[in-house]
């Protein structure tokens, strides 16, 4: 026993980087690629310490979205593996500058399977047991989303079931057994209670990563969304202190629910 947590921690939409492929065709602001990633979510979930691997990616879920599959692109798709617009409805592109299959090949090539192959790496050579893809979403419903404007709760735990975490239909797949995420929830309830609700599948019911890498190898997987609203200003200023203590009481919750469920 290496003193680690049997954990395989994923944070495919921290990074803010541009590739350098698509230098001199991005239509946005530094300001608009942070906001429409995930900020902050390496520091809210970076037990490196104390989980067995974590792998994150360096540039922004703008360009390159992990979390898709590799064949959702432009024109098929506007929100896919490379997007066309941002949450707000913002063209992420200069006009007439948007990927093309060749360029998308090799966004795919140089930056979306590398980062799969470290998931992959991860699960076929270290004592994984559990898996969490990690995210944080806006206080409301963007305006692109079906729901837009409804908000949202403080964190949603996401197995591919229903709001109970149990298969959608009879013989469906979870991503996590029922019992588990039902056992997350409460421990992560437990650790806010009084501050907002700990939903299941709601609104997410579970991305791509977690789906395709529990298909191959059925080691259980949660995607984990923080509500924003808990770090972030109006003015999306974040306080680091804060960020630290969050990332504190995320991992007492989640180690919390690996003692009940593995004793």
């Amino acid at each position: 026993m290496n003193g680690r947590y049997p954990f395989l921690v994923s944070i495919p939409h921290g990074g803010v980087s541009v590739p350098s492929e698509l230098r001199g065709l991005v239509n946005l602001s530094r300001k608009e690629i942070v906001f429409n990633s995930d900020p902050h979510t390496r520091h809210l979930y970076g037990f490196d310490e104390a989980a067995e691997a974590i792998v994150d990616f360096d540039v922004s879920r703008i360009f390159v979205d992990t979390n898709r599959a590799p064949y959702d692109y432009p024109p098929r798709a506007q929100d896919g593996v490379v997007k066309v617009i941002t949450q707000d409805g913002t063209p992420i592109y200069r006009k007439g500058q948007v990927p093309g299959r060749g360029l998308i090949g090799t966004l795919l090539q140089n930056y979306y399977h590398p980062f799969h192959e470290r998931l992959t790496e991860a699960l076929d050579t270290l004592p994984i047991e559990i898996a969490f893809d990690c995210h944080s979403m806006l206080p409301e419903a963007p305006p692109v989303r079906m729901d837009a404007g409804r908000e949202r709760p403080l964190f949603c735990l996401s197995n591919r079931g229903d709001r109970n975490g149990k298969p959608k239909i009879t013989g469906g797949f979870v991503t996590c057994p029922p019992e588990w995420l039902q056992a997350l929830a409460r421990s992560f309830q437990a650790e806010f209670d009084g501050e907002g609700r700990v939903a299941m599948n709601d609104p997410f019911r579970g991305g791509f990563i977690s789906v395709a890498h529990y298909r191959r190898r059925r080691i259980p997987w949660v995607q984990v969304e923080i509500n924003r609203g808990l770090y972030e200003t109006e003015g999306r200023e974040v306080d680091e202190a804060r960020l630290t203590h969050l990332r504190e009481r995320i991992f007492s919750a989640v180690t919390c629910f690996w003692d009940e469920v593995s004793g």
